[in-house]
């Protein structure tokens, strides 16, 4: 294992010093101010007992890149120094990181227990995948912690949470599951996309591992893909050591654009988040507009655990439209400050329904069965000027009504120019 770059007094640093500074407080070569990016399959070494030490974990030094990069390791001292954690290991996308993670700890004949209200890809491992292993899963309802806690005491090796969740924006009490895992002596394991390091960490509230698409709001801008895990260093050796006889390691420019955009991480989510909290609003008085899920609502059924336990409510929204997605057809190409696209977390505003974007790889029927219907559309805020994102919105809607009505004002607006959204 090689040594990860240090972050020296950050720990009582703010997360707006932390995104900047975690794991670059070292000498970069050639005095650079910038992580550099070190481009290299593998390392020399003229001392053949060197080499074998550093092969060994003896002594610091990198083999291959599979296995270590040095740009890749300032990335994960960085999630270290923002989570609190003692170790990460990165990955090429999130998925990469969340099926290796079930894979490092799961084995045929053991069971986890988790909830409905995953995203699709996760899902699709706890019901194609980890099956197929001998892995028993049991999935709950999001908001029914006590079926939770009946399931985990039935015996549980493995409780995978992720909260708030892709794209119902669902909420689980972490420390009271957290308790229920522990007296059955379970691992737990939670997805921290979207809310970030900012505005949540679970390994302070007693999860073992934690999960991160850094493709989303830690990069910021939609141009890279990256996943992280962090957590104890044994732990996290069994990771690492998953990832390098699987290889799916994150390539080194990769890790580069995700510490780029990590240090912008606190001005990024201060914006989006506030943006949120007003469209959120005006979804909830739009008649159009069947229901609301954002947890900074005082509706929302766990605001209050969501208070208890984040420090923001994030940057996603989602909603369901009456009238289906006939209506989800109507509305998404009349809006003018938003992308139509399957990412989220990026400094654009990106909009999309569940089929094409969170759950695209489940059918209907599985789609239905998980809540989660045609109408439901996912907003990702991104960084524009609230205002403007609020009066988007609202002339988009404000087209949607007059189109469903027969009258010949439809016919006037059907006629006017669409300016539509790029995807």
């Amino acid at each position: 294992m090689n040594k990860k770059p240090e972050s020296t007094g950050l720990h009582s640093a703010g997360t707006g010093t932390r995104v900047v500074w975690g794991g670059e407080q070292v000498k970069h070569p050639y005095n650079a101010t910038q992580t550099p990016i070190v481009a290299s399959a593998a390392y020399g070494y003229d001392d053949i007992d060197q080499w074998y030490d550093v092969a060994l974990g003896k002594a610091p030094g990198f083999i291959y890149s599979r296995m270590s990069n040095p740009t890749v390791e300032v990335l994960e001292a960085k999630l270290c120094a923002l989570e609190n954690a003692e170790s990460a290991v990165a990955f090429s996308s999130g998925m990469a990181a969340i099926s290796s993670v079930l894979y490092s700890f799961l084995q045929h004949g053991q069971r986890v227990v988790s909830t409905k209200d995953s995203y699709g890809g996760t899902n699709k491992i706890f019901e194609e995948f980890l099956p197929r292993m001998g892995v028993a899963v049991t999935l709950c309802e999001t908001f029914d912690h006590q079926q939770i806690e009946r399931e985990i005491a039935k015996g549980c090796d493995v409780l995978y949470l992720e909260t708030p969740t892709n794209p119902t924006l669902k909420i689980v009490d972490i420390q009271r599951l957290v308790a229920a895992a522990k007296q059955v002596g379970a691992l737990v394991v939670a997805d921290n996309t979207f809310a970030t390091p900012l505005n949540q960490n679970p390994l302070a509230l007693g999860v073992d591992v934690v999960i991160h698409s850094a493709t989303k709001f830690l990069s910021g801008h939609g141009d890279v893909l990256g996943g992280l895990v962090c957590g104890s260093e044994t732990l996290m050796a069994q990771v690492r050591h998953y990832r390098e006889i699987n290889g799916a390691a994150l390539d080194p420019f990769s890790a580069y654009l995700i510490i780029r955009g990590i240090k912008t991480l606190a001005l990024r989510v201060r914006q989006q988040q506030h943006s949120a909290r007003a469209l959120a609003e005006f979804l909830g008085s739009e008649p159009l507009v069947e229901s609301v899920n954002y947890p900074g609502l005082p509706n929302h059924p766990n605001h209050a655990v969501a208070c208890a336990q984040m420090r923001g409510f994030g940057a996603i929204v989602s909603f369901v439209l009456v009238g289906g997605m006939d209506t989800v057809k109507l509305l998404l190409p009349r809006l003018r400050y938003a992308h139509c696209a399957g990412n989220l977390g990026a400094v654009e505003t990106i909009y999309g329904p569940a089929r094409t974007t969170s759950h695209v790889e489940n059918t209907l029927e599985e789609r239905l069965a998980l809540g989660i219907s045609e109408g439901l559309v996912r907003v990702s805020v991104g960084i524009e000027d609230t205002d403007d994102l609020l009066a988007d919105l609202k002339q988009a809607f404000a087209w949607v009504r007059r189109s469903l009505q027969p009258d010949a004002a439809v016919q006037t607006s059907l006629a006017e120019p669409c300016v539509e959204a790029a995807n």
